[in-house]
């Protein structure tokens, strides 16, 4: 599904040029993609899609986000067990960066929980911070975009000074 994801962000710079879902499966089938990865990554798409719309529906809510003296969210058993450390920090970071506000946490944690792994790697919750912006029609700023886009592997070790 992660591949289909990278796949649609690479082709597809904007969520708006996608064509409609019967014919971006014809197009991802004939890419090579299998058919239950495709309904599984246009199923995931469609709920990250509402959710982004649900959340367009109150734009007062990123501006009250943005002025609101920084709390912390505190994460459900079942989330911690889910996530995993290293995500819920790479959101920490994101959101303490000003990177993400808490509605767009919410959907990243919503869009992680869907994904049945646990605990979710560092990688595909990337794709997943990824995606969510895509849907928002929104460019990831150059320090998320490379944290985003550097895999563990990639990236040398970083200093805290």
């Amino acid at each position: 599904m992660f591949d289909i994801l990278v796949y649609l962000y690479e082709t597809y710079y904007r969520p708006d040029a996608c064509p409609e879902a019967a014919v971006l499966a014809k197009k991802l089938s004939a890419v090579g993609f299998e058919e239950e990865e495709i309904f599984e990554a246009l199923d995931w798409l469609t709920v990250l899609a509402d959710t982004t719309n649900e959340m367009a529906k109150d734009p007062e809510q990123e501006t009250q986000d943005s002025r609101a003296s920084k709390g912390f969210r505190v994460y459900a058993e079942q989330e911690i067990a889910i996530l995993g450390t290293p995500a819920m920090g790479f959101i920490h970071f994101l959101e303490s960066a000003g990177l993400l506000h808490s509605q767009q946490r919410e959907i990243v944690i919503e869009r992680a929980l869907a994904i049945h792994e646990s605990p979710v790697p560092l990688d595909k919750l990337k794709v997943i911070v990824l995606m969510m912006l895509w849907s928002q029609g929104k460019d990831p700023e150059m320090l998320m975009f490379d944290e985003l886009l550097l895999s563990d592997e990639d990236s040398e070790p970083r200093l805290l000074h």
